[in-house]
C-alpha cells in the first residue's frame, strides 16, 4: 500500500509534486508525461471548464474566450489577496482561484498514491514578503487555509531551500558545508547547510542549518524590469504629455508588465483612463498600441513573448518579440546585453542577499564547500557568473532545477509523516 502523504511545491511559475515509492523519492506526472505544470489557470469561458498548466496557456493562445491567471502565488500576503477578478458573470477572490489550483495538484497527488491523501508537506521561500513579518505570516496562513478547504487535515511547511538540500543530500558520499541557492519565479532563497550520508538518515536536522535567508525577487521580477525597460516605451512608457510638463502615468505600464497584475487591466475602468491618456500623449500612436493589447486581452500574451525572450537571451545573443496588433505588428529586437542591464540592480539585492545568508552562518565565503544550484533563474548567466565571482573555489553542482524542492519535499513528507 503506498503512502497517504507526498509534498507540495507550488511554485509561482512551475509547481511539481513529489511522493516516496520503494524508498525512493520520485516526482509525480502532471500533464502528460512531465512532472512539472506551469502554475496557470485557464476559465474558458466558451465549454465552462477549468485547465492547467500548459493547456491552460494553449487555450489563452489560441484565443478561447476566457480567463487566465498566472503567478498566483505571488498574491500571497499581499492586499491583492483580498481582491477579486471578474470570472464570466461572477466575482472570484484569488484566495478561491488558489484553492482550484491547489485542489487540482491535490487530486494528482492522490492518483498517484492510489487513494485519500490528508497529509503533506508545502514548500514555502524563506520570506513570502521581504522585512514584515506579519505579512509573511500571512502569506503561510493563506495558502494553509486553501490547503485545509480542499481536504489536507495535517498541513507541515519546509522551507524550499531545506528541501532542495535534502534532495542534494542523497548523492553526497562525505560531509560537506553546502550553500543551496535557489532562484525561482518569485523568490531567492539561500540556505546553508552540513549535509553528509549520516545526516540523510537523521529526522532532526536544526543542528545542520546553519542560515536561512530570502529575498521576494525571481524570474517573474526578471520579466517585469525586462518588459519595462525595452518592452512598455514602445507602448508610451517614458513619453510626455503633449505639453511637454510630465510623463505619461505609469501605473498601467507596470501592471502590464507585471504577471499577477494583468488582469487588472480589463475593466471598464482602466480602458476609459487609457484612452484619456491616448489624448494627452504626445505620442499617442504608442499608447494606442496599448489599448490594442488591452482590448484583445493579449497581456498575458506579451508578458509570455518576454518571458520567452529572456530564456532565449540566456543561450543566445539577440532575440525578438512579434506581437500581431489590429493595424500592425509589434517587433521588438532585443539583447543580451539589454537583459543584463534591466535585472542588474535586481541580481545585485540576489548577491547581497547571498553574502547575508555567508555572514548570518558565521563563515568566509571560501569556508563553502559546494553551491547547489535549483530554480529556473539560475540559468541566466549574469546571476549564475555573480555566483562563481561570489565562491570561486567552491564545487557547483546543478540540481534538478525545476524538481528538487519536489523530491526533498517527499522525503520531509515521509519524515514528518511515514
Amino acid at each position: 500500500m503506498q503512502p497517504s502523504f507526498g509534498g507540495i511545491d507550488f511554485g509561482t511559475s512551475n509547481s511539481t509534486i513529489g511522493i516516496v515509492r520503494d524508498g525512493r523519492a520520485q516526482l509525480v506526472a502532471l500533464e502528460g508525461q512531465s512532472v512539472t505544470l506551469p502554475s496557470a489557470v485557464f476559465f474558458n469561458f466558451e465549454d465552462d471548464r477549468t485547465y492547467f498548466g500548459r493547456r491552460a496557456i494553449e487555450d489563452y493562445t489560441l484565443n478561447s474566450e476566457g480567463r487566465l491567471l498566472r503567478a498566483l502565488k505571488s498574491v500571497l500576503g499581499t492586499s491583492l489577496i483580498h481582491e477579486k477578478t471578474r470570472i464570466k458573470a461572477r466575482s472570484m477572490a484569488f484566495t478561491d482561484i488558489i484553492g482550484i489550483f491547489i485542489d487540482h495538484l491535490k487530486g494528482k497527488l492522490e492518483a498517484a498514491v492510489g487513494g485519500p491523501v490528508e497529509s503533506v508537506v508545502l514548500g514555502r521561500p524563506v520570506h513570502f514578503v521581504d522585512g514584515d513579518e506579519a505579512a509573511d505570516q500571512a502569506a503561510q496562513g493563506e495558502l494553509e487555509a486553501a490547503a485545509r478547504a480542499r481536504g489536507f487535515k495535517n498541513i507541515a511547511f519546509q522551507f524550499e531551500p531545506i528541501a532542495a538540500a535534502l534532495d542534494y543530500e542523497q548523492t553526497v558520499e562525505r560531509e560537506e558545508l553546502a550553500l543551496i541557492i535557489d532562484i525561482g519565479g518569485g523568490t531567492s532563497d539561500f540556505s546553508i547547510v552540513r549535509v553528509s550520508p549520516d545526516g540523510a538518515r537523521r529526522v532532526d536536522r536544526k543542528g545542520d542549518v546553519l542560515a536561512n535567508t530570502g529575498v521576494h525577487v525571481g524570474g517573474t521580477d526578471f520579466d517585469r524590469l525586462f518588459s519595462i525597460a525595452r518592452v512598455m516605451p514602445e507602448l508610451g512608457y517614458g513619453t510626455p504629455t503633449k505639453d511637454g510638463k510630465r510623463n505619461l502615468p505609469v501605473s498601467y505600464f507596470n501592471d502590464l508588465a507585471t504577471w499577477q497584475r494583468i488582469n487588472q487591466l480589463y475593466s471598464n475602468k482602466a480602458n476609459v483612463d487609457l484612452r484619456q491618456i491616448r489624448q494627452e500623449a504626445a505620442k499617442p500612436h504608442l499608447v494606442e498600441r496599448m489599448i490594442d493589447i488591452v482590448r484583445h486581452r493579449q497581456g498575458h500574451a506579451l508578458a509570455g513573448l518576454v518571458e520567452r525572450a529572456k530564456i532565449d537571451l540566456t543561450e543566445q545573443a539577440e532575440a525578438v518579440i512579434d506581437l500581431p496588433l489590429t493595424e500592425e505588428k509589434l517587433g521588438i529586437a532585443l539583447t543580451a546585453g539589454q537583459l543584463d542591464a534591466a535585472i542588474a540592480a535586481a541580481v545585485q539585492r540576489i548577491v547581497d542577499k547571498m553574502a547575508e545568508t555567508v555572514r548570518a552562518a558565521g563563515l568566509a565565503p571560501d569556508q563553502i564547500e559546494t553551491l547547489f544550484l535549483t530554480g529556473g533563474s539560475t540559468a541566466i548567466p549574469q546571476v549564475r557568473d555573480a555566483v562563481e565571482r561570489m565562491f570561486p573555489h567552491a564545487k557547483m553542482v546543478k540540481g534538478d532545477v525545476f524538481g528538487s524542492v519536489g523530491l526533498g519535499l517527499a522525503l520531509d513528507s515521509q519524515r514528518k509523516f511515514g
